[in-house]
């Protein structure tokens, strides 16, 4: 007998656990603090998964799950909360896993978020960027920061988002959330629309492909705050993959479009605390005079010697550095550190690990 997936996501909220994952021949499976545990219930056969998640669908996604084989919706549950879904199949079998996005959005402050944050969200035009592994919290950084903007400014910002997760209230600003598949065709033709939309932020869930980046710069470029995410893990590796998903001839064109427009980039990944929970790693990377000239001149790799000068008054921080003073302080151990770091040996070097 299949159990009742209502009871099932209603308690992984009351764990406070981020993900559930059913997948077959296994219990169900939460994750807390970054890891993986198994849920004191029966293994689960392809068959029980089905009767479990089909529970939740419409005739339309069930239409739709059965001929791509892979489905993303968002589901508000009343009383239980709201989560991101993804519904797939592994041997044959249907499997799922379910995202708990917070109803409550946090604000900046709550998050212990770097001060510059609200120095980017003033800004009139420009990209900013958020970027890391599935789930290093990139959804939840960038609600804070239009949550920190609906507080203070009357705007008219436009997300897209496949699915939407964050639902903002109109505060000071007016929302009009967009969803790929629901709302709109795709990404790219969302944006070409958002222009004839009034808007002054826009919001881009995912820059996946050549036609939504340049989408993005575009709108950068002409007078809007453009908040994206991509899956990347530094801030030089930020650059290089926007830079590689275009045509050699192209590429010079783009260097220089993001030399104008971007305004930083965050490379976030999310480490386990001593003593439990989790804690937000940022290299942050702030255009300036010297930024700007090093890849408008295709001197990526010189970007991180540049972001290490001068923090103080720019705002910029490598993962590293953050992972030492967090490390210093207690807040996480030194074998974490080295562990999820970009540069390892060098944050070795620095921790005084052979």
């Amino acid at each position: 007998m299949a159990i009742d997936i209502k009871k099932l996501l209603q308690s992984v909220v009351a764990h406070g656990s981020s993900d559930l994952h059913l997948v077959s021949r296994s219990e169900p499976q939460i994750r807390i603090d970054g890891a993986l545990k198994a849920v004191n219930l029966p293994i689960l056969t392809g068959e029980d998964i089905e009767e479990m998640t089909y529970a939740l669908l419409t005739e339309k996604q069930k239409k739709q799950f059965e001929e791509e084989l892979e489905l993303d919706f968002a589901l508000m549950l009343p009383g239980i909360g709201r989560f991101r879904a993804n519904y797939y199949r592994t041997l044959g079998d249907i499997a799922a896993a379910f995202r708990i996005i917070p109803t409550a959005i946090p604000s900046l402050d709550e998050l212990d978020a770097p001060a510059i944050y609200k120095k980017m969200v003033q800004r009139e035009k420009g990209l900013v960027l958020v970027t890391g592994p599935t789930g290093s919290g990139k959804s939840t950084t960038l609600a804070a920061m239009l949550n920190e903007i609906n507080l203070t400014e009357n705007k008219h910002i436009v997300t897209v988002e496949d699915p939407v997760e964050f639902i903002h209230e109109n505060k000071s600003c007016v929302f009009s959330h967009r969803e790929t598949g629901r709302d709109t065709k795709s990404f790219a033709k969302a944006l070409k629309y958002a222009m004839r939309q009034d808007p002054d932020i826009i919001l881009i869930g995912e820059m996946r492909d050549k036609e939504t980046i340049e989408a993005a710069l575009t709108a950068a470029e002409t007078g809007h705050l453009v908040f994206g995410t991509l899956h990347t893990n530094s801030a030089p590796g930020t650059i290089n993959r926007i830079i590689d998903v275009f045509a050699g001839d192209e590429q010079g064109q783009i260097r220089s479009m993001i030399s104008t427009s971007l305004v930083a980039v965050i490379a976030q990944v999310l480490l386990p605390k001593v003593g439990g929970g989790r804690v937000a790693v940022p290299e942050i990377m702030i255009t300036n005079h010297a930024i700007s000239n090093l890849i408008r001149e295709d001197k990526v790799h010189q970007l991180y010697s540049q972001m290490q000068l001068g923090q103080g008054d720019t705002g910029m921080q490598t993962q590293a550095q953050v992972m030492l003073r967090l490390a210093k302080a207690g807040t996480i151990t030194k074998e974490h550190a080295i562990q999820y770091s970009n540069k390892p040996d060098e944050l070795k070097k620095q921790l005084g690990v052979r």
